[in-house]
């Protein structure tokens, strides 16, 4: 049992979980607009969103709720510099417009855990953004990267937008277990209003992410039925959410919610 332990924390603390949840919405893109899923992209995405999480992650002093993670720091550093080489070989085999657009999210990547100005301070830092830096990061990986050449203008932006408020919404549950840890200057979402107001605007993100899937043009009942099931789980969690959560309810169970929805859009799609 133990060994089992020591092979999931190591699977959620080197992100491996969190580019699982990444690729997952990335593919979730080229499903629901039926477009031909590029395989090599998708390795770019995971081995990216790897990189960028252990960095951030890692490359500072670590908080006082990651100081367990100190035994496996060699190990998740090692693993990282694999990642890194595999990132740069898929990134050999990208057009220079995907690594464009991936060289501007990955400054944001990097401003989020650099700290710079007089103040020496990064984004994650500056009170009452950080939330919104990590949704605009995902949306523009999960839909900007996929759908660059694809869809129309219209499509893209109804989808960044969802995906932006959907990665808003599923890092609620993380912004309430924080609270215990969090400094005060940060105004997160639940030290501004409280919990159960938090609970409240998750549930306002869920349901405007469900109306703008009715003003797509390519508006498809079965995107529709998997999204429905993924924001009602979703709603579940984030009303479940507390500061003294268990372990891995957001780090394993929040985290992959994603996998869920593209679990529920696959099977939907084989059995219709």
């Amino acid at each position: 049992m133990q060994r089992f332990k020591n092979i999931l924390d190591f699977y959620i603390n080197s992100s491996l979980h969190v580019a699982l949840a990444v690729v997952s919405l990335s593919l979730i893109s080229f499903l629901e607009f039926n477009i031909k899923i590029d395989i090599k992209l998708l390795f770019f995405i995971f081995f990216g969103s790897i990189t960028g999480y252990n960095f951030v992650k890692y490359a500072g002093i670590a908080k006082l709720h990651h100081a367990s993670l100190a035994r496996n720091l060699k190990l998740i550093q090692i693993f990282s510099f694999f990642c890194f080489l595999a990132l740069l070989y898929f990134a050999f085999q990208q057009e220079l417009k995907i690594l464009l657009a991936s060289a501007i999210l990955g400054i944001f990547t990097l401003l989020y855990a650099i700290p710079l100005g007089k103040n020496r301070q990064n984004l994650r830092n500056i009170g009452g953004i950080k939330i919104f830096i990590i949704a605009v990061v995902w949306a523009g990986v999960t839909v900007i990267l996929p759908l660059m050449d694809q869809v129309n203008l219209k499509e893209i932006s109804l989808t960044f937008f969802q995906r932006f408020f959907f990665v808003i919404a599923i890092t609620l549950p993380f912004e309430i277990r924080d609270l215990k840890f969090d400094s005060g200057n940060l105004n997160t979402i639940p030290q501004q209003i409280g919990i159960i107001n938090t609970r409240k605007i998750g549930y306002i993100l869920l349901g405007i992410i469900l109306f703008l899937d009715f003003l797509k043009s390519s508006f498809s009942v079965i995107n529709l039925i998997a999204l429905s099931l993924t924001l009602l789980i979703s709603a579940y969690f984030i009303k479940a959410a507390k500061v003294n959560q268990g372990l891995y309810y957001s780090a394993f169970w929040v985290e992959g919610i994603p996998v869920f929805w593209l679990f529920c859009l696959v099977l939907i799609k084989i059995l219709f």
